[in-house]
């Protein structure tokens, strides 16, 4: 973003702060497209107006904003990963003893049909 012209810093910081603006709108039950479009429009102008004062703020709410979007993203991925897990009943670390596992035990497998590879 250091490298990036004033006024696309101000349209990625306005696709920010509309990404939360919906976010938070949806987590209230008050999201509509009238407002969203309103809060956009009005943003869009601020930001293109004040680009080149605000450029080095845009920049740290752009790295402030990815981090905590990125942070939520991991954070949902793997809690779905969890979710999964738990209701398909995998178990990674092979905690439990499953009968119908499909690993096999030491003591079943006999000497003659192991052989050495080099």
């Amino acid at each position: 973003m250091e490298l990036s012209s004033p006024r696309f810093k101000a349209l990625a910081v306005t696709a920010g702060f509309s990404f939360w603006f919906v976010i938070i709108t949806i987590g209230f039950s008050i999201f509509s497209f009238e407002s969203l479009a309103i809060f956009v429009a009005i943003t869009v102008t601020i930001t293109q107006i004040f680009a080149v004062k605000l450029s080095k703020g845009l920049d740290i709410f752009a790295i402030i904003n990815t981090k905590v979007f990125l942070g939520i993203l991991f954070i949902f991925v793997i809690s779905l990963y969890g979710i999964f897990f738990k209701i398909l009943r995998i178990d990674l670390l092979r905690l439990k003893k499953q009968s119908s596992s499909y690993w096999l035990d030491m003591d079943d497998i006999k000497q003659s049909t192991v052989f050495k590879q080099y």
